[in-house]
C-alpha cells in the first residue's frame, strides 16, 4: 500500500524528540543569553509538532492493517498523503508553510539545525528560516543587546549589513546576529554593487547573502539609501494577528541597500521570504 510505504518513509526521516531536561541543563535560563530561552521554546514547539506527525503516521499503519479504527482525522491524513498535501492535524501544530507534503517533509531539516545547535552550542550564523516563531528569535537578539548596554528594549531597532559572499564568517558578531536562508522575491541582490537590482530573466527568487542584524538605538540611526523590504514566512504575504500580538506571517521590515527610490521596488512588490513554496 502506497500510504503505508510513505508513512514508513517519513517515519524513518523523523529524528527522536528533543530531550528537554538535558537542554535545560546545558542551556540554562541566564540573564545575559536570551538565545537559551529562545532555543528551549522552539524545541517545545517542534516536539509538539513531531509527536503529532509521528503518532498519526503510526496510527495510519495500524489502521491500514485493521488494528485500530480509521477515524475521520486519520482518514484526512490518509487522503492528504495520497494527494501530497500536508494533513490538517499537522498544519494545526505547525509553523506556516505552503509546501506540498514532499517539500514539507524535506523542510523538517530545520530539526537538524536545532540538533546541531544543541550538540555544538549557539551557531555563528543562524538559519532564520528554520525558526518556528521567528519573532521570538529577533526579540532574543534585541534583549541580549538591551541587557548588555542597559537600554530599554523598546528604544531598539535593527540595522542590516549585507555580508559579501567572499567574506568568511568564523565567529559571532560582537553584537546582534548573523542570519541566512532568506530569498528576495521580485528582485535580486546585485553582488557587485551590493544593492538590490532587477531580477534576472526567468529567475523569480534570489537567495540573499548572509545578513548581520545589528541592534542599536533607533534614534541614533543615520538615514541611508535603502528599501524597507518586508520579510514574510511564506509567499502568502498575509497573516492574522496571533495572541502574542505578532502576525502569523509578517516578520519585520529589513532595510536593504538600494540605489533607486523606495517607490521603484514598492511598485514591483519586492519582498523577502523565509521559505519558498516547493
Amino acid at each position: 500500500n502506497r500510504s503505508s510505504d510513505l508513512a514508513v518513509d517519513i517515519l524513518s526521516k523523523m529524528p527522536p524528540d528533543f530531550d528537554l531536561e538535558y537542554i535545560v541543563e546545558k542551556f540554562p535560563v541566564i540573564y545575559t543569553e536570551s538565545m537559551n530561552t529562545v532555543l528551549r521554546q522552539e524545541l517545545i514547539r517542534f516536539n509538539r509538532l513531531t509527536s503529532v506527525v509521528r503518532s498519526s503516521l503510526q496510527n495510519i499503519q495500524k489502521a491500514i492493517k485493521g488494528v485500530v479504527l480509521m477515524s475521520a482525522e486519520l482518514e484526512d491524513v490518509f487522503v492528504s498523503m495520497l494527494i501530497g498535501r500536508v494533513p490538517a492535524i499537522w498544519a494545526k501544530k505547525s509553523y506556516p508553510s505552503l509546501k506540498p507534503l514532499g517539500g514539507y517533509v524535506s523542510d523538517l531539516a530545520r530539526l537538524k539545525f536545532f540538533q546541531d545547535w544543541v550538540n555544538n552550542g549557539t551557531p555563528t550564523v543562524f538559519w532564520i528560516s528554520g525558526f518556528y516563531f521567528t519573532q521570538s528569535f529577533l526579540t532574543g537578539a534585541s534583549q541580549n543587546y538591551a541587557r548588555k548596554y542597559t537600554i530599554p528594549i523598546d528604544h531598539l531597532g535593527f540595522e542590516f549589513d549585507v555580508i559579501r559572499d567572499d567574506v568568511e564568517i568564523t565567529e559571532k558578531p560582537v553584537d546582534g546576529v548573523y542570519v541566512k536562508g532568506l530569498f528576495l522575491d521580485g528582485a535580486r541582490f546585485d553582488r557587485d554593487k551590493m544593492v538590490i537590482g532587477e531580477s534576472l530573466p526567468k529567475a523569480l527568487f534570489d537567495p540573499l547573502p548572509i545578513i548581520w542584524l545589528k541592534p542599536g538605538e533607533r534614534a541614533k540611526f543615520k538615514p541611508k539609501a535603502t528599501y524597507s523590504c518586508p520579510v514574510y514566512k511564506t509567499s502568502a504575504r498575509k497573516g492574522t494577528l496571533s495572541t502574542t500580538g505578532h502576525s502569523t506571517n509578517y516578520v519585520l521590515s529589513m532595510d536593504l541597500p538600494s540605489d533607486k527610490e523606495q517607490s521603484h521596488w514598492i511598485n514591483r512588490g519586492v519582498a523577502t521570504l523565509c521559505q519558498l513554496d516547493d
